[in-house]
């Protein structure tokens, strides 16, 4: 997939085993109870914030460091609105690098060569620029700030500079500008498209959004500059019109699943962002056809991205990228977000059907997982940024919103606590007293302390959403400290025993081109071989994954058993046309026909033909995560079982415990312990659903 380069500097390179496989290996498996309440919970968990004037969380203050003044000159195919008037406009730095002494130094993308003053990719980006808009937008329109309001405007100016306004490219965008306000349409190293205004791209889509949203801020207050943002907004969906949606209606073929052709840049993260800014606009304009059409359009090509289901991964996810069935991330990921928000604006209900899947099915799963990593690919086992986290937040609020679901807005709590130290790290991610916003948490806690641009934009963005949302922000303010998870967890096919033909391969490269084999390694089998997996055993029945890389040709299958019987069988081979994904066969975790019994500890896989095995993905049948902080110790109880659960949980002396039960669409389970405390400890868990437990001092 051609993502920009400068998204993966700020944050380390992630680590190739997930949080959750480290606690397996540990031995901890079995149901995490809700955490037990007590002093220490107070006295581990981190400071409050300190809040920005007002009270607020939203602190522009370190964005507004980020901010250049950039000389603009009149060049061929690009400028924008008065440029003779105000021969300048203002874009974020990419990068702030955290310096010894605590302060940021403004950084641009690659290197800089000190003769010219020009690094080789640039100094600013349209990605970051557009949404740098988004964000002064907003808080403007939620604020009133009038500083807020002069660089939203500044920014959209500096963004539509970057967009070719004729020839074979009108419309498109050119990525990457340097200090001096010149151009570079070819960064080093080369990024896709190349020239990058020389196709639709991701900073085209982002254009879109802030375009939406700029005309929709501006078109009372400013009538002028609104139509200069109309007009190009609507040179960005010809652009689009004569590339992706050209080809509305027809399907391309990925490992023998049909995937919609005319998402911008093959990618459904992509175009949710650009759905986002056309919603605001249509909502302004609705009789505007040529956004309303690309709306509609673009819409249900996400919507039908939609994928898995409660048992089957990846749990309902609405996939990112039409070449892989199998790489979720959340970079990018306003999916549900944008779906959601479309189905009230186009009256569609059908396309909130993918919201809701993905937001209360995966995203519990996610956040059970160990939190919500960057990428599941599809072992979890990412990095968490700012960007994945803010994806989640905004996806839950407009789901609920969208689905009157008031069970998201407990996940969107829960999602929100990361940037106040419910996260690996177990410290705050976001400072409402400075605005700044770390670029990343490994799954061992190791925190990267720069704050650029993208980090401080989305973290910005939840912190507008919360803001909006005082019952919400209160929520999330009062969760700062992760206690424990509980969720899917990997073990490693090479961990096992083989017995006969067969052996463990580590290839050059884990990337297969569609997916990443976990653990860098496989164990390939022959034909009556068969491989014995220890697993930990536990005191809940665990569904299992088992990870195959199946090839294209038919090659049998490998029959699952455990020490109480089959669990089921996975076609080693038959995966399914290629199409036009970047490598033939397909790497996924199938499901089994029966649940691993509680108690058993290992888990056996027997082929009649060749098979190459990565990993074995356990996931509890009641997953947990565990939190606390200033809103109490609660425990979110999440369901991959096909009938209700029941657990136990121990109430401690002097407390209450309240539990909210939610099916799997979020709502409240009817009949359900949803509203008054119960002292009985039994916590039910609807089939697929989920249920928060918080424990109240009486």
């Amino acid at each position: 997939m051609a993502y920009s380069s400068k998204a993966a500097r700020p944050v380390v390179a992630a680590a190739a085993v997930s949080m959750l496989a480290v606690s397996l290996q540990a031995g901890a498996v079995t149901a995490a109870p809700a955490a037990p309440p007590s002093s220490a919970s107070a006295l581990t968990a981190p400071a409050a914030p300190v809040l920005a004037d007002g009270g607020s969380l939203t602190n522009t203050a370190h964005l507004d460091f980020l901010m250049e003044t950039v000389p603009l000159t009149p060049v061929p195919g690009h400028t924008t609105y008065k440029l003779d008037e105000i021969p300048s406009a203002q874009a974020p730095w990419t990068y702030a690098d955290k310096k010894a002494d605590g302060s940021y130094g403004r950084v641009g993308g690659g290197n800089l060569d000190p003769a010219t003053g020009h690094w080789t990719q640039g100094a600013y980006n349209a990605d970051d620029i557009a949404r740098t808009a988004v964000v002064y937008l907003r808080h403007w329109q939620q604020t009133g700030d009038a500083a807020s309001r002069e660089r939203a405007f500044q920014t959209l100016r500096s963004l539509t500079y970057l967009q070719t306004t004729d020839g074979p490219n009108a419309g498109n965008v050119v990525l990457w500008q340097q200090e001096d306000g010149s151009l570079t349409p070819s960064a080093k190293p080369v990024e896709l498209p190349d020239p990058s205004d020389s196709a639709e791209s991701y900073w085209l889509a982002r254009t879109v959004w802030a375009l939406g949203e700029g005309f929709t801020a501006f078109q009372d207050e400013d009538p002028e500059f609104a139509g200069f943002l109309q007009d190009r907004l609507r040179l960005a969906l010809g652009s689009l019109n004569r590339q992706s949606l050209a080809k509305y209606g027809t399907y391309d073929t990925a490992d023998g699943v049909q995937v919609p052709a005319w998402l911008i840049a093959g990618g459904a993260d992509a175009s949710a962002e650009a759905v986002l800014g056309l919603s605001s606009y249509v909502t302004s304009v609705p009789d505007d056809e040529l956004a309303a059409t690309a709306l509609d359009r673009l819409s249900e090509g996400v919507a039908a991205m939609s994928s898995g289901t409660t048992g089957q991964w990846p749990f309902g996810a609405i996939m990112p990228w039409n070449k892989s069935q199998t790489l979720w991330h959340a970079w990018g990921g306003m999916a549900p977000a944008a779906v959601a928000t479309a189905s009230e604006v186009l009256d569609r209900p059908a396309l909130l059907e993918a919201a809701v899947k993905d937001t209360a099915q995966f995203t519990p799963q996610l956040l059970a997982a160990g939190g919500p990593d960057n990428a599941w690919s599809p072992a979890p086992g990412e990095a968490q940024i700012a960007y994945g986290v803010d994806s989640r937040v905004q996806s839950l609020v407009a789901t609920a919103r969208a689905a009157d679901a008031p069970g998201l807005r407990d996940l969107a709590a829960i999602t929100a606590g990361w940037f106040f130290g419910a996260n690996p790290s177990g410290a705050p991610a976001y400072n409402p007293a400075t605005g700044t916003a770390i670029d990343g948490i490994e799954p061992d806690g190791r925190v990267n302390p720069n704050s650029g641009a993208e980090s401080t934009i989305h973290a910005l963005l939840t912190m507008l959403a919360l803001d909006e949302d005082p019952a919400l922000k209160t929520a999330a303010l009062g969760i700062s400290r992760t206690v424990s998870t509980h969720g899917l967890s990997v073990v490693e096919a090479e961990s096992g025993t083989v017995t006969g033909p067969g052996s463990v391969v580590k290839p050059a490269s884990a990337w297969t081109g569609e997916a990443n084999l976990s653990g860098g390694a496989y164990v390939d089998l022959k034909a009556g071989a068969s491989l014995d997996i220890p697993v930990p055993a536990s005191d809940q029945p665990h569904n299992i994954y088992p990870i195959v890389n199946r090839g294209t040709a038919p090659a049998g299958t490998t029959a699952w058993t455990s020490a109480k019987g089959p669990l089921g069988t996975t076609e080693n081979g038959g995966a399914g046309e290629q199409g036009i994904t970047d490598a033939p066969g397909i790497l996924f975790p199938y499901s089994l026909k029966r649940a691993l019994s509680a108690g058993l500890a290992a888990v056996v896989g027997t082929t009649d033909g060749n098979v190459a095995l990565d990993a074995l993905l356990l996931q509890p049948q009641i997953s947990t995560v565990s939190v606390s902080g200033a809103g109490g110790d609660s425990t979110l109880y999440v369901s991959a079982a096909g009938s209700t659960t029941v657990e136990s949980v121990a109430v401690p002396d002097g407390f209450t415990m309240v539990q909210r039960q939610y099916d799997s669409s979020g709502q409240p389970v009817a009949g359900g312990k949803n509203d008054a405390g119960a002292r009985s400890g039994q916590v039910a868990v609807a089939p697929g659903g989920f249920t928060m437990v918080t424990f109240l001092a009486r």
